[in-house]
């Protein structure tokens, strides 16, 4: 991966930000936010075509380390934004960067409405056998190409038919193309669906395109973000090499699903109590990291909460596939191994050597030479997420 070390050229006129990236000028006018942008997020150069910028946000866990708390702060203020209506809501979260944020404000949810009928499903990269599947397109990704699955459960097959409202979750909404795009194929397989909320971090869509998107849907729409306004960017004319980051079409991974959303959850994620009691009893002088892997990020935000909420000192983040410099609000850039083998480069941001005391990795897939050499790069132990929510610690060999 190209690395520039630049640092970041930032000003501020009252609501607009301008940052003179490697790759360009990005303008963020702020309409309003409910914190201080700074808190919010950061700006960071990607070496891909389609979309050479990005907002790097200080409260997801992705590519910033962050406070469990805060992350539980963040789903349920997006969960309080929800409107209210009758019969089931699904609530679908948008792989890559935001199946763990989908999952935590799905929680936060149905923490606030007990009994109420809900549905919890993630968009995926990768292929889950013998399911029906929904295929779209989120146009500026790195990594384009998108499936829904549909529950194979036929009470959850029925919730998610009978809801006629969807909420959409991701972290970031530029153009609201890709939530445009997915609403058009759950028209098919969600004969009631009447409306959509759509839930996310930050909402730069714009005025005009905002008002404008429930027509384009063709239903009414809501949006609920912490900060919100419109952006530009003006690319300098740099060419960055980017790695390719999905495989060929109709190669790509197929995974078992162990439970944790690709083929829906209605249920909240708990994490062992008997794993957390021995990690909680260790003696660890300093701060404990928990890394996801992929799009298994959720686990780890639920691992971190109830180390945290024992007393440990706690941060989440994720790895990621997403190609970023290491500019700006990125000061550390490691390519690390892929535990899917999709042959694609996958990395971890902002991973300073030597800050964490003890590093947990929680993964999906099976225990193997990927997952082993990641765990020594980070120098970490991995926890081996199951079916029934089991997790166990895997020796590291």
């Amino acid at each position: 991966m190209t690395v520039i070390t630049a640092g970041p050229a930032a000003c501020r006129d009252s609501s607009v930000v301008t940052a003179d990236l490697p790759t360009g000028r990005l303008t963020l006018t702020v309409e309003s936010s409910r914190r201080p942008v700074e808190d919010l997020l950061g700006f960071a150069a990607r070496a891909n075509p389609r979309r050479a910028f990005l907002f790097l946000s200080k409260v997801l866990g992705k590519h910033h380390p962050v406070r469990p708390a805060d992350m539980a702060a963040t789903h349920r203020l997006l969960a309080d934004d929800v409107p209210a209506v009758g019969g089931p809501v699904v609530f679908i979260g948008m792989a890559e960067t935001a199946t763990g944020l989908g999952q935590g404000v799905f929680e936060a949810w149905i923490d606030a409405h007990p009994g109420a009928p809900a549905l919890y499903l993630q968009t995926t990269r990768y292929r889950v056998d013998h399911a029906q599947r929904l295929d779209f397109e989120e146009a500026h990704s790195h990594a384009p190409r998108v499936f829904l699955h549909l529950p194979t459960d036929p009470a959850e097959r029925a919730s998610f038919a009978a809801a006629r409202r969807v909420v959409l979750v991701d972290d970031e909404l530029s153009t609201g193309n890709t939530f445009v795009n997915l609403v058009a194929v759950l028209r098919h397989a969600m004969p009631h669906l009447a409306g959509v909320h759509l839930a996310t971090l930050a909402d730069f869509m714009g005025a005009r395109r905002r008002s404008e998107l429930g027509d384009t849907m063709g239903m009414a729409c809501s949006v609920g973000a912490l900060i919100r306004g419109s952006w530009q960017f003006e690319h300098n004319g740099a060419t960055i090499a980017a790695p390719a980051a999905q495989c060929a079409e109709g190669h790509e991974v197929r995974l078992a699903d162990a439970g944790y959303g690709r083929l829906g959850r209605s249920q909240r994620l708990r994490a062992s109590a008997d794993l957390v009691g021995r990690l909680a009893a260790e003696t660890v002088p300093g701060t404990t990291l928990v890394v996801g892997t992929g799009e298994f990020m959720h686990a780890a935000f639920v691992l971190g909460r109830a180390l945290e909420a024992a007393g440990a000192d706690v941060r989440v983040q994720a790895t990621t596939r997403s190609p970023i410099l290491r500019w700006g609000a990125v000061t550390h850039a490691l390519a690390v191994p892929d535990p899917y083998h999709e042959g694609v480069a996958n990395f971890i941001y902002n991973f300073a050597p030597g800050r964490y005391a003890r590093v947990l990795i929680c993964h999906e897939t099976a225990p193997d030479p990927a997952l082993f050499e990641l765990a020594r790069l980070l120098d970490a132990r991995l926890i081996h997420f199951q079916p029934d929510d089991h997790a166990e610690e895997v020796p590291v060999c």
